[in-house]
């Protein structure tokens, strides 16, 4: 099985920017959809992109298009997640997972990582 970490989360100023890194060890990534979801208290999980291998087909939740930007480099066993121009309303954990089929439904991920907190101040 795939066990994946998260990194690059902390405190930023709204309007700034984030690199998420999602770190697979154990097996290589590139037989998974790649997706990127995020939980805000008292929220449930959400969906944010999502990536084929090897990486031509991406789709996001339609609040960060044109803000995120999801890749993948499968030399480092590594997912992405590059996000600019960030809100109040971008804090939560954001957490990554693998899928077998192209889905925005969390039901359909696995291995999860245990996620970076990103939090965005005013």
């Amino acid at each position: 099985q795939v066990q994946l970490v998260e990194s690059g989360g902390g405190l930023v100023q709204a309007g700034g920017s984030l690199r998420l890194a999602c770190v697979g060890s154990g097996s290589t990534l590139s037989p998974y959809y790649m997706g990127w979801f995020r939980q805000a208290p008292g929220k449930e999980r959400e969906f944010v992109a999502i990536i084929d291998w090897p990486g031509a087909n991406t789709y996001y939740q339609e609040s960060v298009k044109g803000r995120f930007t999801i890749s993948r480099d499968n030399a480092k066993n590594t997912v992405y997640l590059q996000m600019n121009s960030l809100t109040l309303e971008d804090t939560a954990l954001y957490s990554c997972a693998t899928a077998r089929i192209w889905s925005t439904l969390p039901q359909r991920y696995f291995n999860w990582g245990q996620g970076t907190q990103v939090t965005v101040s005013s």
